[in-house]
């Protein structure tokens, strides 16, 4: 892809030598081969991790997850800490559990866990509304629990108000912090960000950082917003129309900064 050099800012454009990604470093990623194409040191660091919520914690919730008739996944994590806390109240789930599930592929991770052709799973493509038609057929039948971390889950818990559903939201994980104590700094030519909660470690990590000459990269738009709140300038971003992935948008960045 071209880009227009007419309509950028080429004062934000220095050369990249340092990058550090605020995720795990994975096996593969076609950010390795931004890394050789360009000359870069690319270093990954995860800024954010999930914990669990203590069982004897979650007793004082005062939520019975048996007392449910239906319960509503949106991630895999969901998964996985219903059946913990299932597992360590000792809670035996009934085999006329209805699952709701948002996508195909957590709706294959939930047969780790139940023998699937015998229990009644829903399955939508992306989204809260590819489940309405089911939800909707069960609203005045089932007793919802929606299993969610400390961020929640807005669009789902919107819906069932909206629709009047009878619905309870279980903090069963939490989305915290890492600890970078032992990063001496973080004084890269462009961090890249992927969520608020990545922006606020920075700062919870890092009190004292300065922007300076560093360049910030993000993706989504709360993510944007976290950073200018921060009063921080944003200098690549996705995705858009064009640049659907954050290494596209790098990309596009690094063909200005790094020309020869």
């Amino acid at each position: 892809m071209s880009v227009d050099i007419e309509n950028v800012n080429l004062s934000r454009y220095k050369e990249v030598k340092t990058i550090l990604v605020s995720q795990p470093k994975p096996e593969r990623s076609p950010y390795y081969n931004l890394e050789e194409t360009y000359g870069l040191t690319i270093d990954w660091r995860q800024f954010i991790h999930v914990e669990p919520v203590d069982s004897k914690d979650f007793r004082k919730t005062k939520i019975k997850p048996d007392d449910y008739t239906a319960v509503i996944f949106t991630s895999k994590l969901s998964i996985d800490h219903y059946f913990r806390i299932c597992e360590d109240l000792r809670i035996k789930v009934s085999g006329d559990m209805k699952y709701f599930c948002l996508t195909e592929a957590i709706a294959n991770y939930l047969q780790k866990f139940i023998t699937y052709r015998k229990r009644k799973v829903f399955v939508g493509k992306r989204t809260v509304m590819d489940l309405e038609a089911a939800f909707m057929k069960h609203k005045d039948k089932e007793k919802f629990l929606l299993p969610c971390s400390n961020l929640g889950s807005k669009n789902v818990s919107g819906f069932l108000d909206r629709n009047g559903f009878d619905w309870k939201d279980a903090m069963m994980y939490r989305t915290v912090s890492s600890d970078l104590s032992d990063l001496s700094d973080v004084k890269y030519d462009v961090l890249i960000f992927f969520s608020p909660l990545g922006i606020k470690s920075l700062y919870e990590n890092f009190p004292e950082f300065t922007q300076d000459s560093t360049r910030i990269a993000v993706f989504g738009s709360s993510t944007s917003k976290e950073v200018e709140d921060r009063g921080l300038i944003t200098d690549i971003k996705a995705p858009a129309p064009e640049v659907p992935s954050m290494t596209m948008a790098l990309e596009n960045y690094l063909k200005i900064s790094n020309a020869k």
